[in-house]
């Protein structure tokens, strides 16, 4: 129990983490008596989905690459936590970060509760031998079981001896769990933190020229939860109503890799006359198209936050959303799948699009107020 740097293991692996892990990365790399280095668990790892994202936040070549891959949920969560246990032995950090809500979230997260380092640090005032586990944007909850991320988040949280919430209703969902009071604290959204550092830059990206597109002249969509694309009738039925909207607004289309086979098979034709299908594009690229939309149309969570503090309405095609606060106070509103759903919430939104405001602490220094936590809890002066 030394005065040495306390060692912090940052983990991303899927594209939604890279955004979250950017800000904490940074802070903590100018905040005195912390040793960050991130650990990449490969759960996405092609050039669309990683990499770019490196460049584009200019995060730091990860110390570690766990190059998982894709497998099936439990294969590979069981990968993941197969190779990380060695990093946790080679390393032994006294406090490990996980972001969201993906595979690589839980998977590291269970590997850290369970693992004994070989020499005790303080913590609280006691010593402890096992790392301290971190959770941020913690506290959401879809309620839908059936989600696979709705059991990653909550088994993380159960898990966690921090728990970093992104908005209110979090820190009542995890009240009302029974967490106790001193391991919750309401920082706002790191999310929010790279896209307000980020938004000048890509207002400079020539992506809009690129595509032959005029500033509120489209929508923008993103398509990926296996519920909306693995069953061929769900994802016509989507695509056959987004379709009419087309006709109105020409829609830009970035198709995920495990989305692109499952239109195909949907047996539905997009015309290029009123479709733009691109491969996924970078952070800054996405952050242009995404600010300049008249409307964007996901199934994704982290959009759902994006637009709120963008001002863009957006359409969220699921049944339920572990964002409330994006529609009680952001420009999001929840659709549904059904096609006659989704004509109406366009023809609601194009007769009065949706002002809404910015939730509190979503102003660029969610990450300052963690560290600042983080210093306390760990004596870091």
């Amino acid at each position: 129990m030394s005065g040495s740097p306390i060692k912090v293991l940052c983990i991303a692996g899927a594209r939604p983490n890279f955004p979250k892990i950017a800000p904490l990365m940074k802070v903590l790399g100018e905040t005195d008596g912390f040793d960050v280095h991130l650990v990449h668990t490969g759960q996405h790892y092609d050039d669309a989905l990683s990499r770019v994202f490196f460049e584009d936040l200019k995060i730091p070549k990860p110390d570690l690459d766990l190059e998982v891959g894709s497998a099936s949920h439990a294969l590979q969560t069981a990968e993941i936590m197969r190779r990380f246990e060695p990093v946790l032995e080679q390393e032994q950090p006294q406090a490990v970060v996980v972001v969201g809500d993906v595979n690589s979230t839980i998977a590291c997260a269970l590997v850290v509760s369970k693992f004994q380092l070989r020499q005790p640090f303080l913590w609280r005032g006691r010593p402890r031998r096992r790392p301290v586990m971190i959770h941020v944007e913690a506290g959401l909850r879809s309620f839908d079981e059936d989600m696979p991320e709705e059991i990653n988040r909550r088994l993380t949280d159960t898990i966690s001896d921090l728990l970093f919430v992104t908005e209110t209703d979090a820190v009542t969902n995890l009240r009302n769990e029974g967490v106790a009071g001193e391991r919750i604290h309401f920082v706002g959204n790191v999310m929010i933190d790279t896209l307000l550092a980020a938004r000048d830059k890509a207002m400079q990206s020539s992506i809009l020229d690129e595509l032959g597109l005029e500033k509120e002249g489209y929508a923008l969509l993103t398509l990926h939860r296996p519920s909306n694309v693995d069953d061929p009738s769900v994802l016509g039925n989507i695509l056959g109503a987004l379709d009419e909207i087309a006709t109105e607004l020409p829609i830009v289309f970035p198709v995920h890799p495990r989305t692109k086979p499952r239109i195909a098979d949907a047996g539905v034709t997009l015309s290029s006359g009123r479709w733009k299908m691109i491969d996924p594009v970078g952070y800054l690229d996405f952050l242009r198209l995404m600010s300049s939309a008249r409307l964007v149309i996901t199934d994704s969570g982290g959009i759902q936050e994006e637009t709120t503090v963008l001002g863009v309405p957006c359409m969220t095609l699921r049944e339920n959303t572990e964002r409330p606060v994006t529609i009680s106070e952001g420009t999001n509103r929840l659709v549904g799948i059904e096609p006659d759903a989704i004509r109406a919430a366009w023809k609601a939104i194009r007769q009065d699009p949706p002002v809404g405001r910015v939730p509190q602490y979503w102003d660029g220094q969610a990450a300052q107020r963690i560290v600042a936590v983080l210093a306390r809890e760990f004596g870091v002066s």
